[in-house]
């Protein structure tokens, strides 16, 4: 599954997605479609059902007397609110919540979220939480940015790939410059800044690279940014490894649960390690080849046609904390 379509047919679509509840007859649709998904979730098997409790516990973990932050909320937003605040996050929400009612109350926050937020709200990303509960519900938002290029096409095999970590972005963040500073001139690294050229990082600064180009190195650096990074999902679904510190931020692809030298090779967050690392798995790639089956494994467990049934109850299970909705019984033993 790839997400390859033009800006501008992905624009049309999703405008299309965003009028939707305008249209006649749009209340039956909805209603069917909720039926279509209760429906669903009552043939699942137990130990499916209990994956999907796992999920929805992960992705929403409300705390309880969530109820009492109702007045917090806002009403729907309207087309023209929603596309200003930003288009591709409205887009994204739209899909699965035109399917709901328009007088439910919800928050949606914008952008790249790496705080704890004060009132229940959907968002693209949370710090990875250290507690039980938190008020950032993951949502599949930007999904254009960082599913766009899963599973991208490489003419190599990994044995054929150059030794080297490769890595182009945009390197504003304090973390990201020190990254540069110290390797940029390291025989086992070709890294770079792309993008504006601010005065600390003009000495850093190299040519856009595509995805091909990237994916002629066996290793390819991963580094967050504001919060997760934006490159880490291609990589996991490529034949190449992610290298990267243990991620600090989250979205609905989980990265918390992504597991040291299993997924991706770790590095220290002060990077001290990077060379050992590198040497070691370049003389290893059977341990090579092994993360990459799974970081490829892991990757396609998001593009299930299950996931569409996973939003629809991230939603539900929002909306019952809120206690604006009510639940079937087995909905219920999913949200405990």
């Amino acid at each position: 599954m790839k997400f390859s379509q033009s800006a501008l047919f992905y624009n049309v679509k999703s405008l299309g997605v965003c009028l939707q509840p305008l249209l006649p007859l749009h209340r039956l649709r909805c209603q069917a479609h909720t039926q279509r998904c209760l429906s669903q979730l009552k043939t699942l098997s137990v130990s499916t059902l209990e994956v999907l409790k796992q999920r929805l516990t992960m992705v929403c973990t409300l705390p309880p007397q969530t109820h009492r932050k109702i007045h917090t909320l806002s009403p729907h937003l309207d087309f023209v609110q929603g596309i200003a605040k930003g288009s591709r996050y409205y887009y994204d929400f739209m899909t699965h919540f035109r399917f709901f009612p328009k007088n439910l109350r919800y928050h949606l926050e914008y952008g790249d979220v790496n705080y704890n937020l004060l009132i229940p709200a959907f968002c693209k990303s949370r710090p990875i939480p250290t507690t039980q509960y938190s008020y950032n519900v993951l949502f599949p938002l930007d999904t254009r940015r960082h599913f766009k290029y899963i599973f991208p096409t490489s003419h190599l095999p990994f044995e054929a790939k150059q030794n080297t970590l490769f890595f182009r972005g945009a390197c504003i963040q304090p973390h990201r410059i020190a990254f540069l500073k110290k390797f940029f001139d390291h025989p086992l690294m070709d890294i770079g800044h792309v993008g504006i050229p601010l005065a600390p990082l003009t000495s850093f600064i190299k040519s856009k690279a595509s995805i091909a180009t990237h994916l002629k190195h066996k290793f390819i650096l991963s580094l967050e940014g504001y919060d997760v990074a934006s490159n880490l999902k291609w990589i996991l679904s490529s034949n190449s490894i992610a290298v990267m510190p243990k991620p600090k931020f989250e979205t609905f692809f989980l990265e918390s649960r992504l597991v040291p030298n299993v997924h991706y090779i770790p590095i220290k967050d002060d990077y001290s390690d990077i060379e050992t690392q590198l040497e070691f798995f370049t003389t290893h790639p059977k341990d090579c080849l092994e993360i990459i089956a799974n970081a490829n494994a892991y990757v396609r467990a998001f593009l299930s046609p299950m996931e569409n049934l996973i939003v629809f109850l991230v939603l539900r299970k929002y909306f019952y904390a809120t206690q604006q909705i009510q639940v079937s019984p087995l909905e219920q033993s999913l949200f405990v």
